[in-house]
């Protein structure tokens, strides 16, 4: 069915020998009164249906998830980027953000106007969560139902189009996250035009039919949508949620597949495309050569180095935090990429994970001191500047940006933000509501956590309370905070030390009875950290270029205060 200001007309489609329904857009125009295609709207109506259906293919949704469609193309007079050659989204310094609350307005074009604090920063890459469109006005993304439409609260995809011309204009490249193991709770009408959901649940939802009868067409429809993402919109790289949520028992999977499809992509346009998988397996293959028996992935997110670091400067244990916390457990993860390679964790009861082979470059992890996940999924959504000083917060932004991985911040974090990012909805339907905030709460409570703590996520406030204060960067402990991460940025790009991207650049040494840790990179430059809340010498002779407080050379080594890091060339 069409239908403009002017009327509606149901208009029969065609099936072609493949088994296609079609009908060409310029006869959807001239049966719907109009020519104009923003004035146009339709929708599918099925033998079943009672009413017309949104396009599940649609490039556009004006009115909502449950509305109908509209046609859309991007406009070439956006592009300005002719001369953007891509980049390899390895050991580039990514940056994480969610539109709705990076700015007050919480909109893509609200979003290119602070593009030059990043530049200025030295961000590299820009990682946007999930665009796609969902029901409701604002919640993390994750509930996307329109995959192939850009949530219009946000601008739609002329406002996409524009947010990555506007930064390939300033050199940033652009990495999307998308979500294709699961879908959202509400406007999800895939079932009624086939079998694309399957049989298990990923927690989350139904799964995604990838592997049974009929899950041809619903592999093809997940492709299709990530290349879209890449040729249309000029985007530089995917961030694949939670792949190992993704139930696909065949031989040549959808991850390969995917993989095989961005390579032969990205020699048509001419520029590297990246696949950065999120995954809980600790497993390797991820991002291995195909000829090594991978499935050649770019690279993968490392919850341990997270971990890792965070539990050493925190001294939190809780949870899946129970393993770590050790000076022995990051000295290994620094070395080796993975804490759990084999090794049994209490958290899973099981044993868990295998070895990176040292022919993988360390660029292909993905390390990080804060994201949405481990600041959104705490009770609070309490960021570390809450309950650690900024020493402390120091120390973590160091062995992030100074290791041999591929660093990622997450917006506000290199001021140390005060604002926290707490979990939040906006589902329209009341029961879902409910069902969301009851979850959450139950959820927290089996952990100890008083109710009445955990914020109701489908209280306006709380989506309020997660917007940054861009007041704060202004602030001269603010400030100073993010001129340390400037320049620990500026050490990585300009120091041939730290770009190196093997396990071999890196060596560790630690006193843990007398608090502090190093970070060797190459055969000159080390990063101390200084765990104590005390005064502490040092015993490794090096020359101080950066430090996060000043410190004092003395007889075999360097004085440092407590909750301190220094950076410098080691003397013989």
């Amino acid at each position: 069915m069409v239908t403009t200001s002017e009327g509606s007309a149901e208009i029969p489609m065609i099936a072609d020998e493949a088994g296609w329904f079609q009908i060409a857009s310029d006869t959807l125009g001239a049966s719907g009164h109009t020519r104009d295609p923003q004035l146009l709207r339709y929708g599918f109506l099925l033998d079943d249906s009672t009413r017309p259906l949104p396009d599940p293919r649609s490039a556009r949704q004006p009115d909502g998830v449950h509305g109908l469609s509209a046609l859309h193309t991007v406009d070439d007079a956006i592009w300005h980027d002719a001369g953007w050659a891509g980049r390899d989204i390895r050991g580039a310094v990514l940056y994480e953000l969610h539109v709705g609350t990076f700015t007050a307005d919480g909109t893509l074009d609200s979003a290119i106007d602070r593009l030059g604090e990043l530049v200025d920063l030295g961000v590299e890459a820009v990682e946007v969560m999930p665009l796609n469109a969902f029901n409701g006005t604002h919640n993390w993304g994750y509930d996307g139902v329109g995959w192939y439409a850009v949530h219009e609260p946000y601008g739609g995809p002329d406002a996409f189009a524009r947010f990555v011309d506007a930064c390939h204009t300033r050199g940033l490249a652009v990495v999307l996250d998308v979500v294709y193991n699961h879908l959202g709770p509400s406007g999800n009408y895939l079932p009624d035009f086939g079998p694309y959901l399957g049989a298990g649940s990923t927690g989350w939802g139904a799964s995604v039919n990838l592997d049974g009868p009929d899950s041809d067409e619903v592999r093809r429809f997940i492709l299709e949508n990530a290349l879209r993402w890449f040729a249309e919109f000029h985007v530089d790289a995917l961030r694949l949620d939670a792949v190992h949520a993704l139930v696909d028992r065949r031989a040549y999977g959808l991850l390969e597949a995917l993989a095989v499809s961005t390579e032969a992509l990205a020699a048509t346009l001419g520029r590297p495309l990246s696949l950065i998988a999120e995954s809980d397996l600790n497993d390797p293959r991820l991002v291995e050569p195909r000829v090594a028996g991978g499935l050649g992935l770019t690279a993968q997110w490392d919850d341990d180095i997270h971990h890792a670091i965070h539990t050493i400067v925190s001294g939190e244990r809780q949870g899946y935090y129970a393993d770590f916390g050790s000076y022995p457990g990051l000295a290994k993860v620094l070395c080796g990429g993975f804490f759990h390679d084999g090794t049994y964790s209490s958290f899973r009861r099981r044993h868990h994970g295998r070895p990176i082979p040292e022919s993988v470059p360390t660029t292909a992890l993905v390390a990080y001191t804060c994201d949405h996940d481990q600041i959104g999924n705490r009770a609070l959504g309490d960021r570390p500047s809450a309950y650690l000083d900024h020493g402390q917060l120091a120390i973590k932004a160091a062995l992030v940006l100074l290791s041999p991985f591929t660093p990622m911040l997450f917006m506000g974090e290199e001021w140390a933000a005060t604002t926290p990012f707490q979990y939040f909805t906006s589902h329209p339907e009341p029961e879902l509501g409910a069902a969301t905030r009851d979850g959450r709460q139950a959820e927290f409570a089996e952990h100890g956590w008083h109710t009445g703590d955990v914020p109701d996520p489908q209280d306006p406030r709380t989506f309020e309370r997660s917007k940054l204060d861009w007041a704060e960067p202004g602030h001269p402990d603010h400030a100073r905070v993010r001129r340390f991460y400037r320049d620990l940025i500026t050490l990585r790009k300009h120091t041939t030390a730290f770009a190196r991207g093997d396990f071999a650049s890196v060596a560790v040494d630690y006193d843990e009875a007398a608090g502090w840790f190093a970070m060797h990179r190459g055969d000159e430059w080390s990063v101390v950290c200084v765990l104590a809340d005390h005064p502490v010498p040092v015993g490794i002779p090096m020359s101080v270029t950066h430090s996060w407080e000043a410190t004092e050379s003395v007889a075999g080594g360097v004085l440092s205060p407590g909750h301190n890091v220094f950076v410098g060339r080691r003397q013989s």
